[in-house]
């Protein structure tokens, strides 16, 4: 369908598509195999500016916004979601600088971000505090000029590759919610360190780390904003990365049904190909059909999201609602139609239905969207 691309979006899809199939999609399977972090390819992004495409150009960004973002990585989850997810989580960390960081932070920052010379990661989830994102752990308390950071992060993506971390901190535990702050760390200070990294079901090639912060010293111009603005700077930030959660679980979905269409009209069965038996035509249907329904979702979202308009958080749950939820059922159907040989890690179908679960889970699971999206139907009905 056409989604009314300017001339520069469909460079930006045209480049990433190129990349995907000529770069990503031949190491897919070995990436996940070795369960390796993709430096060859994530130089290779770097070098095509697609860290970059969400940022304005000021700090050596494409000015793509979060459109940009989730047209490449739509794109790049096709081929493969894992690698994908170093860019889309690297783009994660650099929103709270991109909303909230002062003029110091962005110039410091931004610009090896933006090229893909350092990475970022966000920071906000701990052994204890998942969705229940207020009952954060990790303390930072003020000495003079410097804030002394202890505590835990779990399950953090791009955590011990990334340079730049956002982290999410109580600086007054008795405020509640109120007393978080958002603090930029970066890697190799004293007293930051990472744990193992971890085994996953899917998505194996993005490397996922517990971040352990002891006596670990931020200086003050490291605070984002201001004490006590680290819940909003985490709530905002996610109802603008969202749309690109989204975007992952419809390029894994889209990438998987390609499989599955091609596969149908290959696999002979009873003297004919098994994309003629009407059983199989309904399920490629109904997938084209959800993967698309979703497309438009995410793309509407986003662009509400690049308008400035208020009230973004329920598009941007549904978004990311719907695609997760329509990724895991497309990616499934994708093994169904391989049958045996989709179970099989010969081929390519099991690997997408692996990755498109986390789309499930991760930046608020999908029960959390449903609050999210209820909440605010709710709030609209009073007013």
């Amino acid at each position: 369908m056409d989604y009314l691309f300017t001339e520069e979006q469909k460079m930006i899809r045209d480049l990433a598509r190129q990349v995907a199939q000529e770069k990503i999609r031949p190491v897919a399977a070995e990436y996940d195999e070795k369960e390796e972090f993709p430096w060859p390819i994530v130089k290779i992004l770097g070098e095509s500016d697609l860290f970059g495409v969400h940022m304005d150009e000021k700090y050596g960004g494409t000015g793509g916004g979060i459109l940009g973002l989730c047209i490449t990585t739509e794109e790049l989850s096709k081929a493969c979601g894992g690698i994908a997810l170093t860019l889309a989580a690297s783009a994660l960390g650099t929103l709270p600088i991109i909303l909230f960081g002062n003029d110091a932070q962005k110039d410091k920052y931004l610009p090896d971000l933006a090229k893909g010379k350092k990475l970022a990661a966000f920071a906000l989830t701990e052994p204890e505090a998942g969705s229940d994102a207020a009952a954060i752990k990790t303390r930072a308390r003020k000495e003079g000029d410097y804030y002394i950071l202890n505590g835990a992060k779990q399950w953090i993506t791009n955590g011990g590759d990334a340079e730049v971390y956002i982290v999410i901190a109580m600086t007054d535990k008795k405020k509640g919610a109120r007393g978080a702050s958002a603090f930029i760390v970066e890697k190799g200070i004293p007293g930051f360190e990472f744990g193992k990294k971890e085994k996953k079901l899917g998505i194996r090639a993005s490397s996922t780390r517990e971040l352990i912060f002891t006596d670990c010293k931020i200086h003050k111009d490291n605070i984002l904003s201001r004490e006590g603005m680290g819940f909003i700077i985490a709530m905002k930030t996610l109802d603008c990365s969202r749309p690109g959660v989204a975007a992952q679980a419809v390029g894994i979905a889209q990438g998987a049904l390609d499989h599955a269409l091609k596969y149908a009209q290959e696999r002979k069965q009873f003297g004919q190909s098994i994309s003629s038996f009407q059983g199989i035509q309904f399920m490629l249907a109904d997938m084209a059909t959800q993967v698309e329904a979703a497309r438009a979702l995410v793309y509407s979202a986003a662009r509400m999201v690049d308008s400035g308009a208020k009230g973004i958080s329920k598009a941007s749950a549904m978004s990311k609602l719907f695609a997760s939820d329509m990724a895991m059922k497309v990616t499934i159907d994708a093994v169904q139609i391989f049958g045996g040989y989709g179970y099989m890690r010969d081929y390519p179908v099991e690997k997408y239905m692996r990755d498109a679960k986390i789309t499930q889970i991760y930046e608020g699971t999908n029960q959390v969207q449903r609050n999210i999206i209820a909440s605010q139907l709710i709030k609209e009905q009073k007013r």
